[in-house]
């Protein structure tokens, strides 16, 4: 049994009073947990407005900009196993405006979800997509990065699209916003209080060889519908009392 599990089933006990009453709240409880999102599950992330889900190919990797293993929004319909991310957090449950999580491909070897910030032909900054001037997001390991690790960033935060306030648990189908804090500035210095930027994909295409694919980046303007995504649970992962 779970601390979930036990928490809720000690709190909804004090006021049953039957076994019909018992039967029905434990059988509530069992249905509420099987959404949940725990950690080290794995899940899909659809975007809304196109219906596609956050994909990554191992080993096929940006043409321009860090030249990272890339990002991009494929996989209509259903995810198939290149939309497939082991969500990563640390404790049991992911609680709303509280939790960094890690996004790890389960294609590829120890890569995850983030951002990065480099120097190339003089110039240094976070790299940009290949088709605008957005943030680029891309797939990679620190241990395939050959300076410093510190300049990859891939904790991510997350809240409701429409209640920014929201309290609670993560879970299966909820519609969130996603972000990620810029850690560095133009000159390189450390920024703790750096700007927040937001996952976005849109109809826009970039091209790598004969394939086409759509643009996801990370973005500073306005909230709308290109930055919404439902997070869907494909495989829940078993916690007990013990683990972790």
């Amino acid at each position: 049994m779970n601390n979930y599990f036990s928490s809720e089933f000690y709190k909804k006990m004090k006021d049953v009073n039957s076994v019909n009453e018992l039967i029905k709240e434990f059988e509530d409880i069992i249905v509420k947990e099987s959404n949940l999102i725990k950690d080290e599950s794995i899940v899909a992330l659809k975007h809304i407005a196109t219906g596609k889900y956050l994909s990554s190919f191992e080993n096929l990797h940006y043409r321009t900009g860090s030249k990272f293993q890339l990002i991009f929004a494929g996989s209509p319909a259903v995810p198939d196993p290149n939309s497939l991310w082991k969500i990563k957090f640390g404790k049991e449950l992911a609680t709303y405006n509280n939790t960094s999580i890690k996004l790890q491909h389960i294609k590829s070897s120890n890569k995850f979800l983030g951002i990065y910030y480099g120097g190339y032909k003089g110039y240094y900054g976070y790299y940009k997509s290949p088709s605008n001037n957005y943030t680029e997001v891309s797939c990679n390991s620190t241990n395939h990065i050959s300076n410093s690790s510190k300049y990859w960033n891939d904790n991510w935060k997350f809240n409701d699209s429409k209640l920014e306030s929201r309290q609670g648990y993560l879970k299966s189908n909820d519609i969130i916003n996603i972000s990620v804090k810029k850690l560095y500035d133009d000159r390189g210095d450390y920024t703790p209080n750096g700007p927040v930027e937001f996952l976005r994909s849109h109809d826009i295409k970039f091209t790598i060889g004969n394939d086409t694919f759509q643009e996801v980046v990370c973005h500073n303007e306005r909230l709308g519908g290109n930055d919404e995504w439902c997070i869907e649970l494909i495989k829940q992962h078993i916690w007990t009392i013990d683990t972790k």
